[in-house]
């Protein structure tokens, strides 16, 4: 009499490639869902910028509505590089917030997750330190999203600039 536990029937070279397909397809989708969801583009309230203003020249504003306002400035003037660290300010007018966060984000193409927490200071500004990282262009358009989170939600505005990569 065989013993039923020595005998077993080798899968199918498909099946195998098909489990491996669906796992894989499983770990791509649950990498869209937590990115999608650490940056909070669906839970935020986004007010435009005022147009025509260059971070690279100085501080931009946005109005958020009922008199309050956000300026964000990179500080700094002149190029803005890939790479370098780049004191980022945040000032608030009518707004109470409970945290302020700067994201980069790559323009037309997703370069990760950027995200700069800032800190109250005394004088009610939010401070922090920002790096753009290698950017895969010569010259790269990015986009700087400052979210407020507050005790009614998230508010947010977002800044278009361009970052030049250092000539090696």
């Amino acid at each position: 009499m065989a013993d039923s536990t020595t005998t077993s029937t080798p899968r199918p070279p498909l099946l195998r490639l098909l489990v491996l397909f669906t796992l894989g397809t499983v770990i791509v989708a649950l990498f869209f869902l937590v990115s999608h969801q650490l940056r909070d583009v669906g839970q935020v309230r986004w007010y435009p910028e005022v147009p025509k203003c260059e971070l690279s020249a100085g501080p931009c504003q946005a109005e958020l509505g009922d008199g309050r306002r956000l300026t964000l400035d990179l500080g700094v003037r002149g190029r803005i590089r890939a790479l370098q660290h780049m004191p980022l300010e945040v000032s608030l007018e009518g707004v109470n917030a409970e945290r302020v966060v700067v994201d980069f984000v790559g323009h037309d193409m997703d370069m990760g997750l950027h995200r700069y927490p800032l800190s109250a200071d005394d004088d009610g500004r939010y401070r922090g330190v920002g790096q753009i990282p290698i950017c895969t262009e010569a010259v790269m358009p990015w986009r700087a999203r400052v979210i407020v989170e507050t005790a009614d939600g998230k508010l947010g505005s977002g800044f278009d600039f361009e970052v030049e990569e250092d000539a090696p």
